[in-house]
This record gives structure tokens, sequence and C-alpha cells, in this order.
């Protein structure tokens, strides 16, 4: 059984070897995908300065997962087409939303805008979903036949993330050395700089210095473009190939290739930051793990990684007004507030203990043989066999209650590539193709998690083994005895991180 997985092991690696090399010959330039992932909406804003008006083509470019989620709004007869009249309804609606809500004022005299044109299409997403594209132009009476200060303030879903992107431009109205560029960079949100993905625009307002003039464009520079990683650019074309595969024809060929590359997407998933790697890290190592240790957290991170996808697309696919980046964020605050108490019981159980002159009699053992002070006192006589075995279950029950808190807390957010999957194949008819690739995206993280878990574990076991002289132990004998206190204030540390982390994403 071991060589028939090894071979297997072996021809994964190959394939996604393979996939690497013909995926790394794809060239950079401009992305389909949405900048901050597929739950977000996007907006365009062009300001056009006449001396006796001001115009705006604004542009609100919808994800794949909130144009699932208003299908009730778009498709009001239910027939699973959005008709003509039904797209022109939802335009002229959310063009007048968007004339409330965008701001314009000259010399702090708020100017009244109307909606002259309204157009809504469906353009074709990732996974086999739609998404949904609303052009809007606005315009409103304006004295910039003179000197004069314009300020525009854009407030529209302003709690929704997404690209916010604002140019401005002039006709027989001279801009001064405007922030604004004339130019967009993402050509009005049709085609997203590479580069620019992992630090998109967010340009909400602006102030502009105007006067009579032959016009032209802004002189605002665009933002500077800030490099992408290959290893960043290598994941987003395998998402981009998974969600692909999802849309496309499904055969059989096509259904086995699909699920492995969310293996591969999920092992690589969790080699990104998070999921709790460096506590786990340090609680294994720290709190002298076992191999069913590590075991035990890569299945907790993937079985509460899986069933957050499954219930958070449940959720998604009824609800029109959740928004999936708040959950998000709610749930990593959630999962640093769990992780900082876990470190808070790990800090009171080492205090309870007491890093004593017993513990550091027990460092040579430690650190020298391997053989653990616990295992002699275990199979001691009397008083002290008694009192070692109640205290021995006792700790087990805390170890393994921590390690599947550990796991709870790391596999609280889930992959937003995951949860688009399951949504396309959900808006395809092929749920348990979706509910299929879910799971295999958590084994592909089970494994990357617990291999990297044993691997720690080995690594640390064939250290104690290694003979120190005296001198080295007696050094290292007050650091490893302080292990546990140590763990158990970068616990806390990281949580702390992790929520105050995840609070700043919500202002």
């Amino acid at each position: 059984m071991s060589a028939s997985i090894r071979r297997w092991t072996a021809r994964l690696g190959a394939l996604a070897a393979l996939l690497g090399a013909g995926l790394a010959l794809v060239p950079a330039g401009t992305a389909a995908a949405h900048p901050l992932g597929n739950f977000t909406i996007n907006q365009f804003a062009e300001l056009r300065l006449h001396p006796g008006s001001v115009e705006i083509f604004a542009v609100v470019d919808h994800a794949e997962i909130p144009t699932l989620q208003q299908r009730s709004a778009l498709d009001r007869d239910a027939d699973g087409a959005v008709s003509a009249d039904e797209a022109s309804l939802r335009a002229d609606a959310e063009c007048a939303e968007l004339a409330d809500a965008v701001a314009v004022s000259v010399d702090g005299a708020a100017l009244s805008f109307r909606v002259t044109s309204a157009a809504l299409s469906s353009p074709q997403g990732e996974a086999g979903l739609a998404t949904t594209r609303v052009e809007c132009v606005l315009d409103a009476s304006a004295d910039l036949d003179r000197p004069a200060t314009v300020d525009v303030t854009n407030t529209y879903l302003a709690d929704r993330i997404g690209w916010r992107e604002i140019v401005a431009v002039g006709s027989g109205v001279a801009l001064l050395d405007s922030p604004l560029p004339a130019r967009s960079v993402s050509d009005q949100l049709k085609a997203y700089p590479n580069d620019l993905l992992t630090d998109p625009l967010d340009v909400r307002s602006a102030r502009l210095a105007v006067q009579p003039g032959p016009g032209g464009g802004g002189t605002g520079e665009l933002a500077d473009v800030p490099e992408v990683s290959t290893v960043d650019r290598f994941v987003g074309d395998l998402t981009g190939w998974l969600t692909g595969l999802v849309g496309g024809e499904l055969t059989g060929p096509v259904g086995l290739l699909a699920v492995v590359l969310a293996i591969v997407l999920g092992a690589s998933h969790a080699l990104l930051p998070g999921h709790g790697k460096t506590v786990i890290a340090a609680y294994l190592a720290g709190r002298r793990g076992t191999k069913r240790d590590a075991l035990l957290v890569g299945a907790t991170v993937t079985a509460t990684h899986t069933a957050g996808v499954l219930a958070l697309g449940l959720l998604l696919s009824v609800s029109a007004t959740l928004a999936p980046e708040g959950v998000l964020r709610w749930l990593g605050v959630t999962s640093g507030l769990l992780v900082i108490g876990i470190g808070l019981a790990l800090l009171r159980m080492a205090a309870r203990s007491g890093q004593s002159v017993a513990a550091l009699d027990s460092i040579p053992a430690l650190v020298g043989a391997g053989a653990g002070a616990g295992h002699g006192h275990g199979h001691g006589h009397g008083h002290g066999h008694g009192h070692g075995h109640g205290h021995g279950h006792g700790h087990d029950r805390f170890r393994r209650g921590t390690l599947v808190g550990l796991g709870f807390a790391g596999g609280l957010v889930p992959s937003p590539t995951a949860l688009l999957v399951l949504l396309g194949a959900i808006g395809l008819g092929r749920t348990w193709f979706g509910v299929g690739l879910v799971i295999a995206y958590g084994a592909g993280m089970a494994a990357t998690l617990t291999a990297a878990g044993l691997a720690l574990v080995g690594l640390r076991d064939r250290l104690e083994r290694i003979e120190l002289s005296d001198r080295i132990r007696h050094r290292t004998a007050r650091l490893v005895a302080a292990a546990p206190v140590l763990t158990a204030l970068l616990v806390v540390l990281v949580g702390a991180g992790l929520t105050l982390r995840s609070l700043a994403g919500m202002g």
C-alpha cells in the first residue's frame, strides 16, 4: 500500500509540475479576474467638465457572487434569463441610486444630477457564473465658465469592497494640477492590471481647481504599480483554470482534472499565510506534540474549512443581502479571539504547573535522550503513580481540546476560491460536483498541513536525540523549561494580530 501511495503521489506531483510549467508560459498583462476576489463590487467614474455642466460616465461592475445574490432582482419572472426589459428596469434603478450617492459641488454649491442613460449587460464570469455591468450617464447644470473649485465624492455602496477609480477630463474647461488622471488604468473596468490586483485602486473623492480654457485631461499620475510574486500569479492562473473547468462541458477527464486541480490549489492555499500555522507549529514544538496531534489538527482545520465553505455557500445562494466580505471579516475576528482564548488557557495552565526546580530537573532527559520526565513519573509507584495517572488523563483531554480549538480557528475563514467553485457548480445544476471539489480542496489542505506538522514533530524528535554536552544542556535548560509559557504568549500575540487585522479591514 505504501508503494502505491508513493507512486500516486509522484504522479500527482509530476502533473502539478506540468501544470505549473504550462501556466508559467501564460503572458502577464491584464486580468479578467476581479480585484480582491469574486465577491467584490467595483466602480469607475469619469468626470466630464463643460462650461455649463458636469457629466459623469459611471460603471458599476458586480462580480460573480454579488450577481448570483441579486438574481431575484434581475430575473424578476424567474425564467432563468435576464430579458431586455428586466435589464432596463434594473439599470434604471441602480443608476438612480448612484445619482443620489455621488456628490459633486462647485465652490460649495451641490449639483443635482439626473440620469440621462442607463444600460445593463451580463458578461460571462468565472466558474460558469455571470457578472453584472451597469453603465450610467449622469448630468447636472454647473457654472464653470469662471475659475472654480470642484469637489467630488462617491459614497455608493461604501461598505462593499472593490476597485474604485475616478478620472477627469475637460472640454472648454482647463483642469489645474488635477489629482486625477485622464486615462483609466482598468479600461473602464474591462481589464484590470495584473500588477494592481493585490493593491487595487480605492479613489472615492477628489478636489479639482478649474478655469475656462482649451480643456484636456487631468494631470494626476496613475497609481504606482507594485510587483506581484511568481507564486501569486501561478496560484491565480491555477484558480482561473479550475473555475474555467467548472463552467465548461463536464466530461470524465475534465472532472478528474478539476479534482486534481482542486487538490493542488488546496495544498497551495494551506501554504499561504493564515490557518493558524504559526500557532500550530509553536504548539507542536513547545508543548511536545506528537504525530497523532499533527494528524488531529490537520484533520480539524480541513473539516472546519470544508464545512464553512458549504455553509457560507448555502447562505449566499439563498440571501441577497448578505455581504460575503463582511462575513469573512467577522469570521477572521472570531478566529483571532478564539486563538487568544486558547493562548490564555495555555498560559494559565503553564502558570499552574509552575516552572520550578522539578521542571528544570527534567531538562536533561528532554534535551538529551528524548525520554520525557512524565514517562518515568507515570511508571512510579504509590502516591506518585496515582497522581501522575490522573494528571495525565486531564492533560490529554486539555491537549486534545486545545488542538481541536486551534484547528477550528485555523479553518474558520473559508477560501474564496473554494466558495466560488461551489457557487458556480450550484448555479449550473452541478451541486454534487461542486461539493466534491470543495472536499478535494480540503483534502489538499489536509495533506499539506498534516505533512508540515509531521515534519516538524519528526525534526524535533531528531534534535532531541542528538547527544549534547552538559554545558550546552545547562545553557538551554531554562529556555526549554520556559517553552510552555513562551508558546502560550506567542499564541496570544498571533491571535491578537489576527483580530486586529480583521478589525482593520472593517474600517
